[in-house]
């Protein structure tokens, strides 16, 4: 996360609009980890998530001018980058949709024991731990995408029911409706089926080389695992208790953004096309 405060940030929002670079840089930073951890859980893949989280981060550059602290920074960037994601279609899993019967019909029935070992020496531990965190972000896209956003922004995020109305477009009491229907869906997926977080027989460690060789995990690969989870996000100091079942649902850890992103955004205010962008805006 940036080392600057909230209040440096919205600071640094004028000169960024007024064309200073390093502060622009300052302000998209600032929002990298949130903006890819929504992205992550919304899309499924590190690799999709990356995408999307660029285009989120431009759309945020190119219309920062617009922002004028009606609401709080955090909230204006999440607007953005909900309504950029509830209705992606450039990802895998828009192209293969998942269910959570599907996912269900492949704990029971898929053939996990007669399976070469394809660990490649990884440790067996760290494979599973990586399945672990793959098999709960993935399980999200057999939601719907507004359920989908709604569980995420009320499950890792956890605003107040004011501040996700707004973000969403609805009401706070049509939001705590809907957040405790969908985390209840979730967590009733969760006590049937996985052995990790509910009372299922699903355990990863025995689905280890399953999961390898339908390419669901990758020893050689390990997004997940590499991407040392963190605990500190926007929006902590504002959440509620709403149906008092948060603690089944301790899999919604954050993650570090990958450097790459970093980097695309370093790189791109290098770039001829930022130089293009801010001659056409007159500032961003």
């Amino acid at each position: 996360m940036n080392q600057f405060t909230n209040e440096e940030v919205l600071d640094m929002i004028p000169k960024a609009t007024a064309g200073d670079k390093k502060a622009l840089e300052t302000v998209l930073a600032s929002v990298q980890d949130m903006v890819f951890n929504l992205s992550l859980r919304m899309l499924g893949t590190f690799p999709d998530a990356e995408d999307a989280s660029q285009d989120i981060l431009l759309k945020i550059m190119t219309h920062l001018s617009s922002f004028k602290g009606e609401s709080s920074f955090s909230t204006w960037v999440f607007s953005i980058a909900a309504n950029h994601l509830k209705n992606y279609q450039k990802h895998m899993f828009a192209k293969f949709p998942l269910s959570f019967e599907f996912y269900g019909d492949d704990i029971k029935h898929a053939d996990i024991h007669d399976v070469p070992d394809l660990t490649q020496n990884v440790e067996q531990s760290i494979l599973a731990e990586e399945l672990k965190l793959s098999c709960t972000n993935v399980m999200l896209q057999c939601l719907d995408g507004e359920s989908r956003c709604i569980f995420i922004l009320g499950t890792m995020f956890k605003p107040d029911s004011r501040i996700a109305g707004e973000i969403l477009g609805i009401t706070p009491e049509a939001y705590r409706q809907r957040l405790s229907r969908v985390r209840k869906k979730v967590g009733d997926f969760l006590k049937e089926y996985c052995g990790e977080y509910g009372n299922g027989t699903c355990h990863c460690k025995d689905r280890v080389n399953y999961a390898i060789q339908n390419h669901r995990i990758h020893p050689d690969h390990l997004d997940f695992t590499k991407a040392v989870p963190r605990e500190t996000m926007e929006f902590k100091e504002a959440m509620e208790e709403i149906d008092g079942i948060s603690h089944e649902f301790s899999f919604c850890k954050t993650y570090q953004s990958p450097e790459r992103l970093k980097k695309f955004i370093e790189d791109f205010l290098n770039s001829p096309s930022f130089s293009m962008v801010e001659n056409t805006q007159g500032c961003v």
